[in-house]
C-alpha cells in the first residue's frame, strides 16, 4: 500500500502562492493516479485536482480558474500542487491522495485507497 506525506502547507495572505508536496512510498505509486482533495471546516471533501500514472492527463475542478496546477517526479515519488492567487476561500485542509495501482484520474474521493494526513492552508485578507 502506498503511503503518503504531506508538507508546505502554512498561513499566508490573499494573493499568495504556495507549492505542496506529497511524498509517496511504495511500490505501485509511479503506475497510480494522484489526487488533492481538501476539507474545510463544516464541509465536505471536495477534489481539487488529479494526474494520471504518467502525470500527462490532468484534470481540475472548475471553481480554480487555472489557478492551481498539478504536477509529479515518478523518479522521486513525488507529487505537486502549485497554488498561485490564493484566495481566502481556499483555506483547508489539502489531502494527497493515490489510485493503488489504478493508473486513470478519478474526481471522486472513494476511489482513491491512500490518503495522507493532509496539510492545512490558511488564506488571510
Amino acid at each position: 500500500q502506498v503511503q503518503l506525506v504531506e508538507s508546505g502547507g502554512g498561513l499566508v495572505q490573499a494573493g499568495d502562492s504556495l507549492r505542496l508536496s506529497c511524498a509517496a512510498s511504495g511500490r505501485t505509486f509511479s503506475v497510480s493516479a494522484m489526487g488533492w482533495f481538501r476539507q474545510a471546516p463544516g464541509k465536505e471533501r471536495e477534489f481539487v485536482a488529479a494526474a494520471d500514472w504518467s502525470g500527462v492527463n490532468t484534470d481540475y475542478a472548475d471553481f480554480l480558474k487555472g489557478r492551481f496546477t498539478i504536477s509529479r517526479d515518478n523518479a522521486k515519488n513525488m507529487v505537486y500542487l502549485q497554488m498561485n492567487n490564493l484566495k481566502p476561500e481556499d483555506t483547508a485542509v489539502y489531502y494527497c491522495a493515490c489510485r493503488q495501482g489504478v493508473a486513470s484520474i478519478a474526481t471522486t474521493p472513494y476511489l482513491y485507497g491512500s490518503w495522507g494526513q493532509g496539510t492545512q492552508v490558511t488564506v488571510s485578507s
